[in-house]
């Protein structure tokens, strides 16, 4: 059973499990992290806790960071803006349909990745050759989405407050037009869309997937209540009517039967002869005579 931490290497970025190596580690604290990226530098955000059977194999940490780490760490985000002004020069000279996001480097600068955003698949081969003869180091393209590329720049919302997604949200739901329809909001796109382009996150904050399922299973519930009272209401009343009473009223009730159907009979032997006389007086009203022959 390890015992492991969870790290974060970015601002509301995900939490990834790390063994604790036997080092002695509390939230807050940085540490030194040899990931897939490289080394880098990342902060607890979970306590030291016990995992049964973890899904993979987990990585450890390898130091706590010391003062040469943060200071590398420092150049290196003046080495990241040097990279990022020649990617865009080097972009804008070829004609690359592309727009840079940002840059980062590993803190032993053996990687440099560029973020970017664009609307297809671009060729980036020579650029990355360009890249790679300027800074003699690996060069990594990735392509982001808008959502992503929000959440690494930043901005205000329509709210007046910072993007969601910049302060605490972690990951990604899918936010649908179906969100703004169950609380009554416009179905404009243009006011539900965020800074990113699409639909706000916070329209996820008071939707409720049960609701409208819920709804029309209590509506059709009150419905089969309704009418089974209203099918067990004769059969209670006899229950609690005496034999005698009960036995007037369907005699009552036989009696009120077949008067109807009496006068039912009677009212259709009757139908064609009401309706034959106005026939016969219309004919006769509309009929012409011809003109009188003279003797």
């Amino acid at each position: 059973m390890p015992n492991v931490v969870g790290i974060r290497f970015k601002n509301c970025g995900k939490i990834y499990d790390f063994e604790v190596n036997g080092l002695k580690v509390r939230k807050g604290d940085r540490v030194i992290i040899d990931s897939e990226f490289g080394l880098s530098i990342g902060n607890v955000a979970v306590d030291s806790h016990f995992i049964e059977n973890p899904a993979k194999e987990l990585k450890k940490i390898l130091r706590i960071a010391n003062e040469k780490d943060l200071h590398q760490k420092q150049e290196n985000e003046n080495f990241e803006k040097e990279a990022r002004s020649f990617c865009y020069e080097r972009i804008m000279a070829r004609g690359l349909p592309m727009k840079l996001v940002c840059s980062e480097v590993a803190l032993d600068r053996k990687r440099i990745v560029f973020y970017f955003t664009a609307d297809g698949r671009i060729d980036f081969r020579e650029l990355v050759k360009d890249l790679a003869a300027r800074f003699k180091t690996r060069i990594e393209m990735r392509q982001i989405g808008v959502r992503d590329k929000a959440k690494l720049v930043g901005g205000l919302g329509i709210c007046g407050k910072e993007l969601c997604c910049r302060l605490f949200l972690t990951s990604f739901e899918p936010i649908s037009i179906k969100m703004a329809k169950q609380q009554d909001l416009s179905l404009n796109t243009g006011k539900l869309s965020g800074t990113c382009g699409r639909l706000m996150c916070c329209l996820g904050y008071e939707y409720n997937e049960g609701d409208s399922y819920t709804g029309q299973k209590r509506a059709e519930e009150k419905v089969m209540t309704t009418a089974n009272t209203e099918l067990e209401a004769p059969e209670k009343a006899s229950d609690v009517l005496s034999p005698e009473i009960v036995c007037c009223t369907t005699i009552q009730t036989v009696q009120k039967a077949e008067n109807i159907m009496a006068a039912s009979e009677n009212k259709g032997e009757q139908k064609p002869e009401d309706t034959s006389t106005p026939k016969r007086r219309r004919r006769r009203r509309h009929r012409r005579r011809g003109p009188k022959k003279d003797e």
